[in-house]
């Protein structure tokens, strides 16, 4: 019998790709139960695990065939995270292509936008894989005919804990309370038993609980895999429960966190600030913690395709991002290069070769060094120690001012000084945001920063963008709500 909960477009039950002839089509990378069942192997269930990463990467048509209508032709955080901040636009030249992302943009947008269906699915699919990881993982019986032994049982236990965190800390900040679905669901009634809404204080406890867990089941090594260091290791989801913790303003939490982080001894800022994006270092480096790693020329593909849009006009900087930026940080010029339209860190090399590319190789970064240690000093701030916070923010633009320019020349003498001893919290604060802003520019943690430090509203609003109060929280998907005849609520005034 054919798996309906894997394309059943509910909130729960993810998706089809919109027309009815593609209802019953697994979504590409999926280990269906039928395989396991019938032939268990230790490999199937090692893919069953491999294939709840796939919903983190930016591969094109994952789910569905260019089906630009339901918003899923690639992963959307750009659109959602980088576009609706005031460090992105859609496209370098304004048109009248996919005018949804415009809508994001401007905050026009409806509850039909395809954004928000398209990162609800690719969530809810990443969710779905999960579950079945573990509850094959879970299974005793079938554990042992496969054979697996047991360093490997609880490695890949760990990593399905934190994938599953992971899209579930997606899903509470874009849309606030969201239906929880903690095991593999196989039937139309199961799923509307579970198609509702939980208070988002439940879905923080359930990241939180899985993050504890994905902890004592993972190695202790940089790498939870020597082979395949993709994966997600101990320093990854320690790092995740420090963002968790920030976002949920438990600051002290913060600091413990980053510094059994630090205590690893894993981590630091690389020598040159592009490193961390550079196709040709990618785990070689030093700062990037936790990764999507996209290789070329596989089959189904892996390739990062957002370099495909890229070469079709989309995703710029504004202009006010631009100007953000302190005189000669070469931070700039790595980021972006306006006169040739190339956002170098979504393109993973400085060239422009992979403009266009659909199958280019370079990774998709979640989480990097220079980042936690920005959530430190933003807790050290709030905890009334400004000096500890100023010698984080004066330590990344130390790495910032010593980076070599693009073109190799040295920085000049001046750039990005340090900034003077303070005990003005709202000061350092200031500087701390600014930091943030230019470090980590069209990384998607623009719009997540404005929106917990409340200061989205006047920030977008002063930029000509119609945010609104109901605008921290983006509208359940409509498509969720009809489908469940109101059960799914929607967000307020949507």
């Amino acid at each position: 019998m054919k798996t309906i909960y894997i394309s059943f477009v509910t909130a729960l039950i993810i998706m089809a790709a919109g027309c009815k002839k593609e209802l019953y089509k697994d979504p590409i990378g999926l280990i269906t139960p039928e395989q396991v069942s019938t032939d268990p192997t230790a490999n199937t269930i090692l893919s069953s695990v491999n294939s709840s990463y796939k919903m983190l990467s930016n591969t094109l048509n994952l789910l569905g065939t260019w089906n630009w209508d339901n918003g899923v032709v690639f992963r959307n955080d750009f659109i959602v995270q980088d576009i609706a901040s005031d460090d992105a636009m859609k496209k370098w030249a304004s048109d009248g292509d996919q005018a949804w992302m415009d809508d994001v943009d401007n905050f026009s947008f409806t509850s039909s936008n395809q954004a928000f269906n398209g990162i609800w699915s690719y969530d809810y699919e990443g969710i779905a894989r999960a579950n079945r990881a573990l509850f094959y993982l879970t299974d005793d019986a079938l554990v042992a005919k496969t054979g697996i032994n047991a360093a490997l049982r609880s490695r890949l236990l760990g990593e399905a804990y934190f994938l599953r965190a992971y899209y579930y800390f997606d899903l509470v900040n874009n849309f606030g309370d969201v239906p929880m679905v903690l095991k593999p669901l196989t039937s139309f009634n199961e799923a509307y038993d579970v198609a509702v809404r939980v208070p988002k204080a439940q879905v923080w406890a359930q990241i939180s609980s899985d993050l504890a867990a994905a902890k004592g089941s993972l190695p202790a090594g940089k790498f939870s895999d020597a082979t395949d260091k993709w994966r997600v290791s101990k320093g990854a989801v320690i790092a995740l429960q420090a963002k968790v913790a920030l976002f949920n303003e438990k600051y002290a939490e913060v600091i413990t966190l980053v510094n059994e982080l630090q205590t690893l001894g894993f981590y630091s800022l690389n020598a040159n600030y592009f490193d961390s994006f550079d196709q040709t270092k990618e785990f070689a480096d030093n700062e990037v913690i936790f990764a999507y790693n996209h290789t070329s020329g596989q089959t189904p593909g892996n390739g990062n395709g957002y370099c495909a849009p890229l070469g079709w006009g989309f995703f710029a900087p504004t202009p006010n991002f631009i100007a953000a930026f302190e005189a000669n940080d070469p931070r700039l010029g790595y980021t972006v290069d306006v006169p040739n339209q190339r956002i170098y860190k979504l393109l993973g090399e400085k060239t422009g070769a992979n403009k266009g590319n659909d199958d280019a190789p370079n990774n998709k970064i979640y989480i990097r060094y220079a980042d936690v240690l920005l959530w430190k000093a933003e807790a050290l701030n709030e905890t009334n120690d400004q000096p500890g916070a100023i010698a984080i923010i004066n330590q990344v633009r130390t790495r910032a001012r010593t980076s070599p320019t693009l073109t190799g020349a040295p920085v000049p003498a001046g750039t990005l000084p340090n900034r003077p001893a303070s005990t003005d919290k709202a000061q350092v604060k200031t500087w701390l945001m600014q930091e943030r802003r230019v470090e980590l520019g069209l990384e998607g943690e623009r719009f997540l920063d404005l929106k917990r430090w409340k200061t989205a509203k006047a920030v977008l609003t002063a930029q000509g963008k119609n945010f609104q109060d109901r605008s921290y929280l983006y509208p359940i998907p409509q498509g969720e709500v009809s489908k469940t005849n109101g059960v799914i609520t929607q967000n307020l005034d949507y």
